[in-house]
């Protein structure tokens, strides 16, 4: 049986690479409103409280030798269960904080549009090419979040270690790492449900995505086994 913090399962090749649990935040008061929640610091529902108490029962039975988060109060607070139940070391990371979303901050889709149609309707069509005014490049956003992982995967070496981050940002470094065109990351990534779990081995530059998107019912009925 492997020691806790060790990738339990998968071929040989796979032995000396970190395994990631990538966590999207529990949800918050604007994610409830879907609203635009980049740089704010928005505090979590009672639904959101909940699914992190649960995140973090099943983050102590899967073996995570530590937990790193967004610096933001969302993911600090959906990460604090599992750092409190597993007993391990816990880093906060600014490469690890959501994507800047500029004058969309606070704004649902709707009221997006109607004070910006046309800057809109370009960023919803090719969110790189046409950046929001004002608002963060994703490829710097994709770059500092994957050279996060990177150095993560670089220090806990054949461990597993649960990152909590946010929605664009995570789908961001997951096309980074995994060579897709950052303009889909929506197209291949659609939604990343709050608290669910996405599984990402990581070696010397080298991704594999093992699993994507494990919501906590998931979680909760297979145990460690949710995760290969």
């Amino acid at each position: 049986m492997a020691s806790p913090g060790t990738c339990r399962a998968g071929p040989k090749a796979h032995e000396r690479m970190t395994e990631l649990l990538l966590v999207r935040h529990a949800e918050s008061i604007w994610h409830r409103e879907n609203r635009y929640a980049g740089r704010s610091d928005i505090g979590l529902t009672d639904l959101g409280r909940a699914q992190a108490e649960r995140l973090g029962r099943w983050a102590a039975t899967v073996g995570i030798g530590a937990v790193w988060t967004s610096p933001l109060g969302r993911c600090r607070l959906t990460a604090a269960p599992a750092i409190d139940l597993a007993g391990c070391p816990v880093h906060s990371d600014d490469r690890l904080i959501e994507l800047d979303f500029g004058p969309l901050e606070g704004k649902t889709k709707s009221e997006a549009h109607a004070a910006f149609a046309n800057a809109m309707d370009a960023y919803l069509r090719d969110p790189v090419a046409n950046r929001f005014p004002g608002g963060e490049s994703p490829e710097a956003a994709a770059d500092r979040a994957l050279s996060c992982l990177q150095d993560i995967a670089a220090r806990y070496p054949a461990q597993r270690v649960l990152v909590v981050g946010h929605s664009t940002l995570t789908r961001l470094a997951l096309c980074r790492a995994l060579g897709i065109e950052l303009r889909h990351y929506r197209r291949h990534f659609p939604v990343l449900l709050n608290c669910a779990v996405t599984q990402l081995r990581l070696h010397n530059g080298e991704a594999g995505l093992v699993a994507l998107n494990l919501p906590i019912s998931c979680l909760e009925s297979s145990g460690k086994d949710a995760i290969l």
